[in-house]
């Protein structure tokens, strides 16, 4: 990397964790330049913009958050039941970092991404439905390989999970208490059993 990109890296990796918390919009270059020990004039000599700080922020924060989680999705598991349940337990496991760090940044800057931040809006449209296409396709592997039923629109199953997994976050991180994320983990597995998974006879 040139002194310039560490530079970015540099700004983006301290900056990350402040507009989570903060906002993305609500950040100021004061904040910025506090996180960083930066001057204004480095910021805006490796970003155009508080906006486009922020852009790259969330693309950060996404990122990382996508890499952990689809894991879950990686040849580790065996079964598109098995990844399902990772994808579960990896929230289960990481709420402590998630709450520490400001909550889900996909959740979080969608209730920012209205037409003020129409950029932002569209990285967070791209995030979710990167995380429900990758997840469809967990259920129609399963689907083919004979491990889950299908009749099941792996679609529909998509969108509900995440639906839900987002909710009990923000439900949990609003309230301070993991039980409701806890529950809809909880139901989730149980719709995995009971309504996705294949029961072969003994």
């Amino acid at each position: 990397m040139s002194k310039a990109e560490k530079t970015k890296q540099f700004i983006i990796e301290k900056t990350a964790s402040l507009f989570n918390c903060k906002g993305y919009t609500s950040t100021s270059i004061s904040d910025i330049t506090e996180a960083t020990g930066l001057t204004k004039g480095s910021i805006y000599g490796n970003f155009e913009n508080k906006e486009e700080v922020a852009l790259e922020v969330y693309k950060h924060n996404a990122d990382l958050v996508s890499k952990n989680m689809l894991r879950s999705f990686g040849e580790e598991y065996t079964t598109s039941t098995d990844k399902l349940r990772a994808m579960v337990n990896f929230y289960r496991e990481n709420w402590d970092i998630v709450f520490a760090t400001g909550g889900c940044p996909l959740m979080n800057a969608a209730t920012e991404a209205d037409d003020t931040f129409p950029m932002l809006r569209k990285q967070v449209k791209k995030s979710f439905e990167e995380w429900a296409r990758k997840t469809s396709a967990v259920i129609r592997q399963g689907q083919i390989k004979g491990e889950i039923k299908r009749d099941c629109n792996a679609d529909e199953y998509s969108s509900l999970f995440i639906m839900l997994i987002e909710g009990g976050i923000l439900l949990s991180k609003t309230t301070g208490k993991k039980e409701y994320l806890e529950l809809v983990l909880n139901r989730i597995l149980s719709i995995i059993d009971q309504e996705l998974t294949i029961c072969l006879p003994e």
